[in-house]
């Protein structure tokens, strides 16, 4: 196996190429500021790009200074932002777009707020939404079964990657959550698995099923002895080298086997936790537990999950709506006691999910 150097984290870290004016001198100080603030790394890296590319743009047009840059000129960029172009043609979507300029109005807050400027012209700049799109794809159970049973076990690296896999379609956690944890941040004896500082550096304590926990406990006593590297990290889950896994080789890794399985759809590691969220809610679970799990800070995130389950709720209109394409006459008698109960439950569960989406509006 050979690991493609990254910048922990998953951005390829990129020197420091810009020329020397009042602007980049400022982006230096913005950056340190927002480390020690505790920004997370992955941030910092998106402020750096965002913030030099706006500088060299600015540069192209005689622009060095902070003082130099006003409201028309941030909107002048941000239509140069619309109208631009990649390399095979397509323009910036509008949640890229938004991820260019959300670090821009950080950096010029931070600027008036150290009375580096007299006002923050990006106060006023009207920024696009990012747009809050459903999951193209959802993998099925027999998907993720498939999946998974293409780790070959009866090797070291197989029982591993079993082992990763069924953690994240077990516990739903992102692919850097999966990659920090260290090795008492996984109960296997009461099912549990802890969550430090995971998105918004919230901790967050969630269960991990039976099946996963046996794999964990397998890989635990089997493998991870046998890769420990000279120096131990404590964390969980280590390559074959005996180092931490870096968040966006981890994606890389797992994507591998979702080809080999034979399932071409866009994504890796967050396809499980897609999945793992669908699933549970189909089954039946409240949308406020999965918001849990998921770790995620308001139910608005989680609500994307209520669109994409639409399985369970086509099943219940071909059972009880009256137009339906045929109909057995007397099917309605012919329901047992328990079917009725089920679907009863399934209408329960998904008004339920929409009462909770509507006291959101």
């Amino acid at each position: 196996m050979v690991l493609r150097k990254k910048h922990p984290g998953g951005a390829v870290a990129r020197g420091w190429d810009l020329p020397d004016v009042p602007l980049a001198s400022a982006l230096r100080e913005f950056l340190s500021w927002s480390e020690v603030g505790g920004i997370s790394p992955f941030t910092i890296r998106q402020r750096q790009r965002a913030v030099r590319r706006f500088i060299l743009w600015a540069q192209e047009r005689g622009l060095a200074r902070p003082q130099d840059i006003t409201l028309p000129i941030l909107e002048r960029y941000q239509r140069h932002l619309y109208h631009y172009r990649k390399k095979d043609g397509t323009p910036l979507s509008f949640a890229s777009q938004h991820t260019e300029l959300v670090p821009l109005k950080a950096y010029f807050k931070w600027l008036a707020r150290e009375r580096r400027i007299l006002y923050n012209p990006a106060s006023e700049m009207v920024i696009p939404k990012a747009p809050k799109r459903i999951p193209r794809y959802v993998l099925t159970v027999e998907e993720i079964e498939r999946i998974l049973n293409e780790a070959d076990t009866g090797t070291l690296s197989g029982i591993r990657d079993r082992a990763m896999m069924e953690v994240l379609y077990s516990s739903g956690v992102r692919r850097n959550e999966l990659a920090h944890l260290d090795i008492p941040d996984v109960d296997t004896k009461r099912g549990s698995l802890l969550v430090r500082e995971g998105k918004g550096k919230r901790d967050r304590l969630i269960p991990l099923g039976a099946r996963a926990c046996a794999w964990v406990s397998k890989y635990l006593a089997d493998v991870r002895p046998e890769l420990v590297a000279v120096t131990e990290s404590g964390r969980l889950f280590l390559t074959d080298y005996g180092t931490p896994f870096d968040a966006d080789w981890l994606g890389e890794y797992v994507k591998r086997y979702i080809q080999r399985a034979g399932i071409a759809v866009p994504g890796a590691c967050h396809l499980f936790r897609h999945a793992c969220a669908t699933h549970m809610l189909e089954n039946g679970a409240d949308i406020r537990y999965i918001q849990a799990l998921l770790g995620h800070a308001s139910l608005t995130s989680t609500q994307i999950y209520t669109n994409v389950s639409i399985q369970k709720l086509k099943q219940i209109h071909d059972a009880t709506h009256p137009a339906r394409l045929t109909r057995d006459s007397g099917d309605q008698n012919a329901k047992t006691g328990a079917s009725a109960g089920d679907d009863a439950q399934a209408i329960l569960d998904a008004l339920d999910a929409e009462a909770a989406q509507e006291k959101l509006t």
